[in-house]
């Protein structure tokens, strides 16, 4: 798979970003950016039924798969920036954005940021402020004193429900190796920028078409985290799915539907 090499500040220059390109490239783009801790292979149960109808631009988030790591801590922003040059290393201007989680929080930042090239939003498993700041910082102090292996037990659990766990376990096991394989300070940066970004004070800025979709079991971004999202985004619409966490993947059917209905509508 290709890489990118962005041009970014003095602190981030060189930083290099793994990405997959799917399907036509006379077709509009959509980004697909995936959650804390996994990589762009996350977003495979959406691959056929998106590709037909979009060239798909999926990439691993700094820190995260193939892409480099530089130095911590991370912001919101420097997530941000890297998506947007990476758009510009490829001649891409018009886009739709899918962020899962920290991706949603990606999503949020372009859509307040880059809005003019901006088609269409979509927010999955999301928050405008993800978890409270201690809890970050506990898991912060525990993965650089142990690293991930002891964290994956309990990620696993507010990943997928009881049920999809007992029932899909090569999807469980598969995506608890990638957790494993992450390079540690690539994962910390990237829980702090998730950490820090909140905006619960600039949401009602975003005036974007927009799709937020919640699982009805998910712990970490809850329903009513996913409302306020809905409610505070001019006109934006709200999807409430029978999964938790990774509804793209527990739910894939139903996320697919429902992202392909918004997208082409």
């Amino acid at each position: 798979m290709p890489i990118a090499i962005l041009n970014q500040t003095e602190r981030d220059a060189g930083v290099r970003i793994h990405y997959q390109l799917d399907g036509d490239a006379s077709l509009p783009v959509l980004v697909l950016s995936h959650s804390l801790g996994v990589a762009l292979d996350m977003w495979t149960p959406q691959i056929s039924t998106l590709t037909p109808h979009f060239h798909l631009l999926r990439y691993d988030v700094r820190g995260h798969g193939g892409s480099s790591v530089p130095k911590g801590p991370y912001s919101v922003e420097d997530l941000g920036r890297d998506v947007v040059n990476l758009l510009g290393s490829l001649g891409i201007e018009q886009f739709s954005f899918c962020g899962l989680s920290m991706g949603g929080a990606i999503g949020q930042w372009i859509g307040l940021h880059v809005a003019g090239r901006l088609q269409k939003l979509v927010l999955a498993n999301t928050a405008a402020k993800i978890g409270e700041e201690e809890i970050w910082n506990a898991r912060i102090a525990q993965v650089n004193a142990e690293g991930l292996k002891p964290i994956i037990p309990g990620t696993l659990q507010r990943w997928f429900t009881s049920s999809f766990r007992e029932t899909n376990s090569e999807v469980v096991s598969q995506t608890a190796a990638t957790l494993e394989q992450m390079n540690v300070e690539g994962y910390v940066a990237c829980c702090a920028a998730v950490r820090d970004a909140d905006f619960r004070v600039s949401i009602h800025k975003l005036n974007v078409p927009t799709l937020v979709i919640s699982g009805a079991e998910d712990s970490a971004t809850p329903p009513v985290d996913g409302k306020y999202l809905a409610d505070h985004i001019k006109g934006a619409s709200f999807q409430e799915l029978s999964a938790a966490h990774l509804s793209n993947v527990e739910a894939a059917s139903d996320f697919n539907q429902h992202l392909l209905r918004f997208l082409l509508s």
